[in-house]
Parts: C-alpha cells; structure tokens; sequence
C-alpha cells in the first residue's frame, strides 16, 4: 500500500508538471512529496491518539519542507504541491483527489471554536499560489481558484473565483470542458469580475455623455435667442 501511494503521487507529478524529467528526480527533489510521505506518518499517528507524537512528527515534516500539514488534515490521492513553500493545511481541512496546490496556499479556519473550522476541497481543484481558503466550507468539484484570491465563503463544482474577496469569474460561451489550468487562473475563457465591472461602468459613462449632449443640443437654440 505505501509503494502504490508513492507510485500514483509520482506519476501524478510526471503528468503535471513539465519541468518533472525522471522518477527519481520527483522522489530526490520535490518537497511537495516529501511533505506527504511526512504527513502519512503523522496522520497515523493522529488516528491512534498519539496526538504529541503526530505533531512532533509534523513539526518535522514542515522544518524539512517548509509545508505545514496538520497531523489531523484528511488528504487524498495524488495530491500535488507544487514549489510548496509556505502552504498551510489546518486541522480540520479534508482534500480530496488529483487537487493541485501552488505556494504560499492557506486552508485555514476563521473561528476559535473546536470542531470543524477549515474547508473541505473537492476532486480535480486547482489553487493557485497565495490563495486563502478561510472557513469551513466546500469547494466544489474541479472548481479553480485564482493566485492571491481571499475565499470566505462556498465555491460551486466548476466555478473558477478570482479577486479578494473572491468572486465568480464569468466563463466565455464556448469553454465548458473540464481542464488543467495553471495558478487556477485560465489564460483565456474567462471574463475577470473586476474587468467586467470596469466594462460596465464605461457603458454607463458613455450613456450619460450622450444623455448630456442631447440635453445641451435641445437647449442651445432657446439660450441663442435669449441672448438676441
């Protein structure tokens, strides 16, 4: 059983990231393994109630890799961590398979209250460096979320959300197959909130300048013969 875990993480990696050449350099080289391999070990710990024994373990785990995974994180399959620095995986957080990290992603929790305070992200996510996942919510199935985005609140199965706080990026007519898409942000196919609000409000503008210069063409006539 640990053989196969490693063996689908590896080829996982393989498959996503280009710049992986061998098996054996993904083995040797990516902390984002490594800091799997560390948490395996502390979450069993965790489950039997050695709980000092798994964060000790963990503790070490993040010293090496610089990957925070709580011993008591639920993680599926073939999870990729990709650079890794900085991530942080709270406590009460579940991931579930083929989800993609960047650096510096939090799934953090926003209450003081014990029990379920982290969010819970579904299968083929993609989170892209510097997000904050913050509460104990769900993001749905193959849903993307964008680099530096703050996400207070649920995601729906196949939205991708971008912008602090984070909201809905609306998809161009004609992308509605499934992808991998780098940072969560894809390059094309989306229309980003901020742009679309921006767009809106120059329509506006342009409306109300030609409002005004029809109100100054009705008027112009009745001040000339005043002034005569």
């Amino acid at each position: 059983m640990p053989f196969m875990f490693l063996r689908e993480l590896v080829a996982a990696y393989r498959l996503k990231d280009p710049a992986a050449r061998s098996d054996i350099e993904v083995v040797l080289c990516y902390p984002g393994v490594h800091a799997l391999i560390w948490h395996r070990g502390a979450h069993f710990l965790w489950r039997r109630g050695w709980f000092l024994s798994g964060r000790f373990m963990s503790h070490i785990g993040r010293f090496l890799t610089g990957i925070e995974i709580h011993p008591g994180a639920r993680i599926g399959r073939r999870l990729v961590i990709d650079h890794g620095m900085g991530v942080v995986i709270g406590e009460t957080a579940e991931v579930g398979d083929d989800v993609y990290l960047y650096h510096q992603v939090t799934l953090g929790g926003t209450s003081l209250v014990p029990g379920k305070r982290h969010p819970t992200i579904g299968n083929n996510v993609v989170i892209g460096a510097g997000a904050k996942v913050l509460g104990p919510f769900t993001v749905g199935d193959n849903a993307r979320i964008g680099s530096n985005a703050v996400v207070l609140e649920a995601v729906p199965a196949g939205v991708t959300v971008v912008g602090i706080p984070a909201r809905p990026a609306e998809r161009k007519a004609g992308r509605t197959r499934v992808r991998f898409d780098a940072y969560g942000t894809p390059a094309e196919g989306i229309l980003d909130p901020i742009q679309r609000d921006i767009a809106e409000l120059r329509a506006e503008l342009a409306e109300v300048e030609a409002k005004l210069a029809d109100l100054r063409l009705q008027h112009e006539p009745i001040s000339q013969q005043a002034d005569s």
